[in-house]
């Protein structure tokens, strides 16, 4: 490679301090950095040319460039340069390579640059690209969040097994002043937390969050539009900030918090390398003493002021403050409506307006209760919970659905005692003894025929038993739930039923005593009438 010729004001320093001062040629080398073979060949061309130092002041550094090395030697002539943008599209091709387009170029162009050249022509145009636009964090604006991808563990002093666990890390973009704790997931619950306990630590409000757009706090990711998780946007709703998340791939939106990560993992986790802990709590305990050293810790550029005391001085007096009481987690969940106009919520059953039938509806569990959407919460107002695991709505249903009491059973008593006065005690206490419960079906039992109403023939066999006046009704039962139904008219209701192993004929009504167990899976049973 050709030697790099020395700038022009390299030359005149060597001219100067040779004519004007008589330094020698190694005091000259030594002050300009040089060789003093270098300065030897200046002196030499200068003196061939019949150059002084007072015939040098008039002379401009195109001109006695020209004097000193003569013209400039043509090339021979312009070759084609090889398209950047082109080399950097094709490269994101898999298995194109960097000698691959070198050789499609000379094949385009003969007299084309050589490979080296070729390369570095595309690493000064790649290196022009990489642009980014300086940050300026004002005091109390931006707290940026995220988590370290090298994580601290927990020992179970049962097993000895060792767990990894997360590292939440959190920092303010005017003072650097950071905040770090261990959590056991990154889901929601954790999260939100996480972020709770942050501002308690700094003692106010930034005027916005920065996090990145992972799922506990953005639900649908998008690099102008994300949306973010409803507990999220509560969140930040109750302590009157705002989410900016960065922007998908884009780690220098949120430069400050990559690098508070780098920073925990040298000053905070490094120094946990030799130690074990046996819970969360010991854990963050001995974080929250290295997180003091750390923001104490002077730092390099800022006359030796530590982050703390750039919080105090910058970024504390200009949070906002805090809340009264904290932030109380509701996790937001979408149900269907089921064709039952049921929504099923952590296996607890609700019952809604049976228009809403199809639709999405976001809920909240707190302990027994739902929270909804104000239009929903309207018209459910009766939510009642009857039973384990279900809750009901007094909502009539579509016309010809069979309606449900306050008890979930006075319709059907009411039914029977209208019907047979004396039918009416079994089966009030099938409905409210048997595992079926206040389920809103019209009423689906099995019932005991008592021996006195049971009339027995010459041979010892049962002749007649006494059956109450309702409809037969004939249901399925699977598992605890009726899967098919069937009713028979008063006026098509059999002569002769199953009793045991008997045919049993139908005689006068009478008073029966309820089986309270539920049927067996898939046992064809009457609901009212003789036990088969």
């Amino acid at each position: 490679m050709a030697t790099e010729r020395l700038p022009m004001r390299h030359i005149r320093e060597i001219l100067r301090l040779k004519w004007r001062l008589n330094r020698s040629h190694r005091d000259t080398a030594r002050s300009l950095g040089i060789s003093p073979g270098a300065v030897a060949s200046v002196i030499s061309r200068a003196t061939g040319v019949g150059l002084t130092w007072d015939a040098l002041a008039g002379v401009s550094d195109e001109a006695l460039e020209r004097r000193l090395y003569g013209p400039k030697i043509p090339g021979r002539g312009t070759r084609p340069l090889p398209d950047p943008a082109w080399i950097h599209t094709e490269l994101r091709r898999v298995g194109v390579t960097l000698e691959l387009l070198h050789l499609e170029y000379l094949q385009a162009h003969a007299d084309g640059y050589r490979y080296s050249a070729f390369c570095a022509h595309y690493r000064d145009w790649l290196e022009r690209q990489r642009l980014s636009m300086r940050q300026v964090h004002k005091a109390g604006e931006k707290l940026f969040v995220d988590y370290s991808g090298k994580k601290p563990a927990i020992v179970d002093a049962a097993t000895g097994v060792v767990r990894s666990v997360e590292l939440f890390v959190a920092v303010l973009g005017a003072s650097n002043y950071t905040y770090a704790e261990a959590t056991e997931t990154q889901r929601s619950s954790d999260f939100i937390q996480s972020h709770c306990h942050t501002v308690e630590y700094l003692g106010g409000v930034p005027a916005a969050v920065v996090p990145d757009q992972l799922k506990p706090g953005v639900r649908d990711a998008c690099r102008y539009e994300p949306i973010l998780q409803r507990t999220y946007e509560e969140w930040a709703a109750h302590y009157t900030t705002a989410i900016l998340p960065a922007r998908p791939a884009k780690p220098r939106d949120k430069a400050k918090v990559e690098v508070a990560v780098q920073v925990a993992q040298r000053w905070i986790l490094a120094r946990l390398r030799h130690e074990t802990f046996f819970s969360l709590a010991a854990l963050n305990t001995r974080i929250r003493a290295l997180l003091a050293d750390l923001n104490a810790r002077p730092m390099k550029g800022y006359g030796g002021s530590s982050r703390h005391d750039l919080f105090t001085h910058f970024d504390q007096p200009a949070l906002r403050p805090l809340p009264a009481e904290r932030f109380i987690y509701t996790e937001w969940r979408q149900a269907r409506v089921n064709i039952d106009y049921h929504v099923d919520v952590e296996r607890h059953l609700y019952s809604v307006p049976y228009a809403r039938i199809a639709e999405e509806l976001p809920l909240a569990p707190k302990a027994l209760d739902v929270n909804v959407p104000p239009a929903f919460v309207l018209a459910c107002e009766q939510l009642q919970q009857r039973g384990a695991g279900q809750v009901g709505v007094k909502d009539p249903g579509p016309r010809g659905f069979p309606q449900q009491g306050d008890d979930g059973v006075a319709p059907h008593r009411h039914q029977r005692t209208t019907v047979e006065p004396g039918s009416g005690a079994p089966v009030r206490a099938i409905l409210t003894k048997a595992a079926l419960g206040h389920q809103d079906v019209q009423v689906a039992v099995e019932v005991q025929v008592p021996s006195e109403t049971v009339r027995y023939d010459d041979d010892d066999q049962p002749d007649a038993v006494c059956l109450p006046r309702p409809l037969l009704q004939h249901l399925r039962a699977q598992d605890g739930q009726i899967v098919e139904e069937m009713s028979v008219p008063l006026e098509q209701r059999p002569k002769h039923i199953r009793h045991g192993e008997a045919d049993v004929s139908v005689g006068d009504v009478g008073e029966l005593s309820p089986l309270v167990a539920l049927p067996r899976a898939g046992r064809l049973i009457p609901a009212a009438g003789a036990r088969p």
